[in-house]
């Protein structure tokens, strides 16, 4: 009420007129406010895998995780890292987040996509029968199963083999066996080999081809190569008993290279939801594990991809005091609201300031901008004859009328009569004259 008793003062108008003033400025930045600080999406995306691979199962968990806050996540079947890629640079495609391994996207697109960080490591597997073998380069002219297009085991796979120079073409064969049926092709010699990496490979499977006898799995002996010339290549060991303790599987620590999984994201991700899959993150991969130590991820390490502002702030701070106080419904309204009355607060603050100095100079210039024609007047009047002095009062007649029609408000009073008074003593001054003219010819106006 204070604030509109003030207007009301400085305007010389209603407690309605005043309020409304108010109340329509703070609502038109109020809609603005809301208008660039959207409300959280009640639903989100993931492009995942498909069905049985770890980064589908990876997405249930967190689809559970994410509905304890009360937002839904659709999971979005794919072939893949690749695929997953894919869908995320496609403008059409409904998709929010997806799991993407490292080495998969170009400069251009990697511009187009930020990272929430690292989730986990994701070990190359290749399953193969016959005579144990230690370089890549031994598969060339054998039938390779490298998994299908859009696959993260696909586009790895190619890439290591071409480095060995063993390509399709030379030889070589690159098929894709459908899961089902992998485990009899390897046994009967369909296939020479299998490429498998838990992102498009189901992880019964994996496990399958483990225990079954005659198959053996690939020691990396050049993993340290590998790492270094691939940057997005890490050094991975599945240690002895790794597999089954009882069973002794794998029989001895085998080396493995595999890329890690990066949490991608289009740079639209909402960040409060960009929080709440961090904090899935956490809760779904901060545990230990055949290839990471407890805590290891998620983890901000950027690869192609850069760290999102966001997510940057998530590692270095965690959640903000909203966000780790209230519900994730109360604390996005209360985040809202507060970023819509700080804009309101700063911007009426000095507009209460600054209005009584703007509105007095437009009153008083109302004023003030009669006095060069009063100034004018009287400079005429000094050199006038009779006539010219008629003319001169008739003008001032129409100055006086013209005052007498503007709307002064009452704090302005004195400004106003202060004018009526000049105006006043201008005519005394020209009526002066004509008397002394008519008693003394020679006489001239003097100014009053």
């Amino acid at each position: 009420m204070q604030i509109i008793r003030r207007i009301q003062a400085l305007v010389g108008r209603g407690p309605l007129l005043a309020a409304s003033v108010l109340a329509g400025v703070a609502l038109a930045v109020a809609v603005l406010g809301f208008g660039f600080n959207p409300a959280p999406p009640g639903a989100l995306t993931i492009a995942a895998g498909p069905d049985g691979s770890t980064f589908r199962r990876t997405a249930e968990r967190y689809r559970k995780i994410l509905a304890r806050e009360g937002v839904q996540v659709l999971i979005l079947p794919s072939e893949g890292s690749v695929d997953n890629l894919r869908k995320l640079l496609d403008p059409k495609a409904r998709v929010d987040v997806g799991f993407v391994l490292g080495g998969e996207a170009s400069e251009a697109d990697a511009d187009k996509l930020v990272s929430l960080g690292s989730v986990s490591y994701q070990p190359l597997m290749i399953f193969y029968r016959g005579a144990p073998r230690k370089l890549l380069s031994d598969f060339k002219g054998r039938r390779l199963d490298i998994g299908a297009e859009g696959s993260g085991t696909n586009h790895l796979a190619q890439a290591l083999l071409a480095a060995n120079g063993v390509k399709a073409g030379d030889g070589t064969t690159f098929v894709d066996t459908a899961a089902a049926d992998t485990v009899t092709s390897l046994k009967a010699g369909r296939i020479d080999a299998f490429f498998a990496m838990s992102d498009s490979t189901p992880t019964t499977l994996i496990r399958e081809l483990l225990r079954t006898p005659g198959l053996h799995l690939f020691d990396f002996e050049q993993s340290e190569s590998y790492s270094r010339r691939f940057a997005y290549l890490n050094k991975l060991t599945l240690p002895r008993g790794g597999i089954d303790l009882g069973e002794d599987i794998p029989a001895e620590d085998l080396r493995l290279v595999g890329p890690t999984v990066e949490l991608v994201a289009r740079e639209s991700l909402h960040p409060a939801i960009s929080d709440l899959l961090l904090e899935a993150a956490r809760e779904v991969h901060g545990r230990p594990g055949l290839y990471k130590k407890r805590g290891e991820f998620p983890a901000p390490l950027e690869h192609e991809f850069r760290i999102s502002p966001d997510a940057a702030r998530f590692y270095a701070t965690g959640k903000t005091f909203l966000y780790r106080t209230f519900p994730f419904w109360v604390a996005s309204l209360i985040a809202r609201t507060a970023a819509v009355l700080v804009p309101v607060i700063l911007l009426l603050v000095p507009a209460i300031r600054l209005l009584p100095v703007v509105y007095r100079w437009r009153v008083t210039s109302r004023i003030y901008r009669w006095y060069g024609a009063l100034q004018k007047l009287e400079h005429d009047g000094l050199a006038a004859d009779a006539p010219r002095r008629e003319e001169l009062l008739a003008r001032l007649d129409h100055i006086e009328q013209a005052v007498m029609r503007t709307s002064v408000p009452a704090a302005f009073g004195d400004l106003f009569y202060g004018l009526r008074g000049h105006i006043a003593q201008v005519r005394a001054g020209l009526t002066a004259a004509a008397r002394q003219e008519a008693s003394d010819p020679r006489g001239g106006y003097r100014s009053a």
